[in-house]
């Protein structure tokens, strides 16, 4: 047997079309188009490359890209004061810092100081508290797609044994959370779970994001469970060249799976997708609209 890969890339792009349709229904109501403005502090490559991304796909989307570029030795006070500011332009849909910030920053006390109306990443403890409840609000963009690729392979999941591998706040968690809600059976195990494999082998779905490359190995996963891997590794080889794998040994896997997500080019895509998806819906939900195009 030989898993059916999920296809993020196809996924997402249908989701971004999904958003630029409700982008412009959008405008021609409201006579403006949803804004989101994204925050880098620092000169970090990683994030300018990121950050750089997000803005040219929120043009693509019909939506308004706003950027502060802000040097590292930017203070805590300053940071914050330019967080106040966003909240209060009603041009600002969606606020995103982009992480990691400075160490001499408190990423808590700056998500914590974001308009939950406005909170994109989905990280304020109120949106964070809205998941956890089963209510709506503004969901972290990679576990909610995730959920998207999950139920696309799967439909129906209700009843299901899910084993979500890290316990971080940007995935771990939230996923914990999006599956409880829709009636799994959800086990969270990390890096210090003691029997890990014994987890693993009973679960339906497994969502690898633990970062530590081929940590979750082929034959521990059941025959035909659906495997969704977060985890992007950088990984040197010995001829100086650089690759990319996820936190499953994929190989294996692959033979066990009944649906895989390849690495590159399966959960990474849909992060920015979801990200779009947000910053459409902010605005959607203050105006009292539902955005009808989406079903994340």
């Amino acid at each position: 047997m030989s898993a059916i890969l999920i296809d993020g890339k196809a996924r997402a792009a249908a989701l971004r079309a999904e958003v630029a349709t409700g982008v412009a229904a959008f405008v021609a109501a409201h006579g403006r188009a949803p804004g989101l403005t994204v925050v880098l502090v620092g000169d970090d490559p990683a994030s300018a490359v990121y950050v750089g991304s997000k803005g040219k796909a929120t043009r693509e989307a019909g939506m308004i890209s706003g950027e502060y570029r802000l040097p590292a030795d930017t203070s805590e006070a300053d940071l914050l004061a330019l967080v106040a500011t966003l909240n209060a332009d009603p041009a600002v849909d969606g606020i995103l810092v982009q992480m990691p910030l400075p160490k001499h920053m408190d990423s808590d006390r700056v998500i914590a100081a974001i308009d939950p109306a406005k909170d994109v990443d989905g990280l304020h403890p109120i949106n964070t508290g809205l998941l956890v409840s089963g209510r709506d609000g503004l969901v972290p963009c990679t576990p909610s797609g995730c959920m998207l690729l999950i139920k696309e392979a799967l439909g129906n999941i209700a009843g299901a044994e899910a084993v979500v591998i890290g316990r971080s706040i940007l995935v771990g968690k939230p996923m914990a959370a999006l599956l409880t809600n829709a009636s799994t059976t959800v086990t969270v195990a990390h890096s210090r779970t003691r029997d890990l494999a014994g987890h693993v082998v009973r679960a339906d779905i497994v969502v690898a994001a633990v970062g530590i490359p081929g940590m979750v190995k082929g034959e521990w996963i059941k025959p035909g469970a659906c495997v969704i891997d977060v985890g992007i590794n950088r990984i040197v080889l010995p001829d100086g060249k650089t690759r990319l794998l996820g936190d499953v040994d994929f190989d294996c896997a692959v033979g066990r799976a009944g649906w895989i997500t390849p690495v590159p080019g399966g959960v990474g895509p849909m992060t920015i997708a979801c990200l779009l998806a947000n910053t459409y819906a902010a605005p959607c939900r203050s105006t009292g609209v539902t955005p009808e195009t989406l079903d994340a």
